[in-house]
C-alpha cells in the first residue's frame, strides 16, 4: 500500500516535470519543418494519465489527418522520453471558433465565376487588362499562346495546360486571357498557388474544409498562378492531388503556370508532378530582339491613345530599349513607362542621352543574370576545353589563354572583389587576377583576334546566349 502511495507521488511529479516543448521540438527535427508548422504545432499537451497522454488540436479534420499520418511517429518520439506511455488520445478544444467564422462569403447563383472571398480580402485574379488581343507573340511564345487559344476554344482540349517560363515573361497574362474567354459561359476560378495555401490554413483554422472543397472541386475552369509556391507544403499538396483528380474525373479544365517545367519543380510530389507532366506542357522563352521591337510598339500605341502627344519617342530610343532591356517583358513594358512618363512631366521627348539615364537602373539588371559560372562556361565552350581543365593548376598555353580571359570577364560583368573572383577560379590569389587582367588588355591594344573574341564572348554572357556559341 506504502509502495502505491509512493509510485503515485512519483507519477505526479513526472506529470508536473512533463516537458511538452521538448516533445515537440523533437517532432519537428524528425518529420520536418513543414509538417510541424502546418499540423503538429497546433498539438498542445492537456495532461498524462498512467499510460497515455490526452492531447488537443482546434478541429476534427486536424486530429483526422494526425492521427491517419503521423500518429505512429508521434508514440515513438513520446516513448522515447516516456517508456510508460502506450497510446495517445486527442481532445477537440476549438481555441479560433469565433474568430474565422466569416473566412467565406456564399457566390451568388446568378454568378459565373466562382472565387473564394473571405472577410480580410475580396480577391479577384482577372484583370479585363490582359486579353489575348494584346498579348503580342513572337517564336519565343507563340506555342504557348496557340495552346491557351485552344483552350479557350474547347475545355479539356489539353488537360492540363502546364505553361513555365520566367518572371516576367507572360504566363500571368496568358492565363488571365484564357479566365476572359471562358467565363462568359462557364464557371472560372483565377488564384495563385499562394492564394490556395492561404484560403487552405484559414479553413483549417476555420473548420470549414467542406466548404473549402465546395469552391474549388464544383468549378469548370481552375488556373493556377506560380505553382511553385506550393514546394515543400505537404498538407496543401495532399488536397490540391485530391481537388486535382476531382475535376479532372467531372471534366473540368486546369491550367497552370510555373517558372520551370514540372520534372524540374522542388519538393512537389512526385505523383502531382506526373499528373502536371500528363496534359501539355509548353514554355515561354526570353523574347529576341523581333519580339521586343513589337512589344515596343504596341506599347507606345496603347499610350497614344492615353497621352498622344507624351508618347512620340524617337526610333532611335526604341530600337535602344528593345536592344538593351532584355531580362523580361515586364521590365520592357515598365521602361516604357517610364520614358513616357518623363515626356509627360517635363513636356518634351526624351534624347538617346536622356533615355540612359532615366534607365540606368533597369540597363544594369544585366549584371544580375550574369553568374561566374555562366562566364566560365561559355569561355569553356568557346575555346573548347572543359572546366575542370581551366580550373586545374596546369599552365599550359592553351588552357592560360581561356583561364584569363574568363577572370577578365568576370572582372568586368560583376560586381565581384579580386578576392571573391581569385575563390571562384581555384581559390587562386588576387595578384593572379590582377596580373589576368592586365594581360588581356594589352593583348586587346595589340591584337584584334582578342578584341572581337571579347567582345563576342561579352554579347553572349550579357545576352546568356549559351545555345548560339
Amino acid at each position: 500500500m506504502k509502495n502505491n502511495i509512493i509510485n503515485q507521488n512519483l507519477n505526479n511529479l513526472e506529470i508536473k516535470n512533463f516537458d511538452w516543448n521538448l516533445i515537440q521540438s523533437e517532432m519537428k527535427n524528425r518529420l520536418g519543418v513543414d509538417i510541424f508548422e502546418s499540423w503538429l504545432k497546433k498539438i498542445d499537451f492537456i495532461e498524462e494519465h498512467h499510460n497515455y497522454l490526452l492531447l488537443s488540436v482546434p478541429t476534427r479534420f486536424i486530429r483526422d489527418w494526425i492521427t491517419s499520418r503521423y500518429l505512429d511517429q508521434i508514440l515513438q518520439i513520446i516513448k522515447s522520453y516516456k517508456k510508460d506511455v502506450t497510446r495517445v488520445e486527442f481532445k477537440i478544444i476549438d481555441k479560433t471558433k469565433n474568430e474565422y467564422q466569416n473566412i467565406f462569403e456564399k457566390t451568388k447563383d446568378n454568378e459565373n465565376i466562382s472565387f473564394i472571398k473571405d472577410s480580410y480580402l475580396l480577391y479577384n485574379r482577372i484583370d479585363p487588362n490582359k486579353r489575348f488581343d494584346n498579348f503580342v507573340t513572337g517564336k519565343s511564345n507563340k506555342l504557348a499562346h496557340q495552346a491557351s487559344l485552344k483552350v479557350s476554344e474547347k475545355i479539356s482540349y489539353y488537360n492540363p495546360l502546364f505553361i513555365y517560363g520566367g518572371v516576367g515573361m507572360g504566363k500571368t497574362h496568358l492565363l488571365n486571357s484564357i479566365g476572359l474567354e471562358l467565363k462568359k459561359d462557364k464557371k472560372v476560378m483565377f488564384i495563385s498557388a499562394e492564394r490556395f495555401m492561404y484560403q487552405f490554413v484559414k479553413s483549417i483554422k476555420a473548420n470549414d474544409m467542406v466548404k473549402f472543397k465546395e469552391y474549388f472541386r464544383n468549378t469548370d475552369v481552375l488556373l493556377i498562378d506560380d505553382i511553385q509556391f506550393m514546394n515543400g507544403k505537404e498538407a496543401m499538396q495532399e488536397e490540391f492531388f485530391h481537388t486535382f483528380n476531382a475535376l479532372i474525373e467531372k471534366g473540368s479544365q486546369i491550367i497552370i503556370s510555373a517558372d520551370r517545367p514540372p520534372n524540374r519543380l522542388s519538393r512537389i510530389q512526385e505523383r502531382i508532378k506526373s499528373r502536371f507532366s500528363g496534359g501539355l506542357v509548353v514554355d515561354i522563352q526570353k523574347p529576341d530582339i523581333d519580339l521586343r521591337k513589337k512589344i515596343v510598339e504596341k506599347k507606345l500605341e496603347e499610350l497614344c491613345s492615353l497621352y498622344p502627344e507624351q508618347s512620340k519617342i524617337s526610333q532611335d530610343v526604341q530600337n535602344f530599349i528593345s536592344s538593351e532591356i532584355i531580362t523580361s517583358i515586364r521590365e520592357l513594358v515598365g521602361a516604357i513607362n517610364r520614358i513616357v512618363s518623363f515626356s509627360r512631366i517635363y513636356n518634351k521627348t526624351p534624347s538617346l542621352s536622356e533615355t540612359k539615364v532615366i534607365l540606368k537602373d533597369l540597363l544594369n539588371l544585366n549584371e544580375n543574370n550574369v553568374t561566374i559560372d555562366l562566364i566560365q562556361t561559355l569561355v569553356c565552350k568557346f575555346f573548347k576545353i572543359s572546366k575542370n581543365e581551366m580550373l586545374s593548376s596546369r599552365r599550359s598555353r592553351y588552357l592560360v589563354r581561356p583561364r584569363q580571359t574568363a577572370i577578365y570577364l568576370t572582372k568586368i560583368l560583376t560586381s565581384k572583389s579580386l578576392p571573391e573572383i581569385g575563390r571562384e577560379f581555384s581559390n587562386r590569389d588576387h595578384t593572379t587576377i590582377i596580373h589576368s587582367v592586365k594581360t588581356i588588355e594589352k593583348l586587346k591594344e595589340k591584337n584584334p583576334e582578342v578584341t572581337e573574341n571579347i567582345n563576342k564572348l561579352k554579347n553572349q554572357i550579357l545576352y546568356n546566349k549559351e545555345n548560339e556559341i
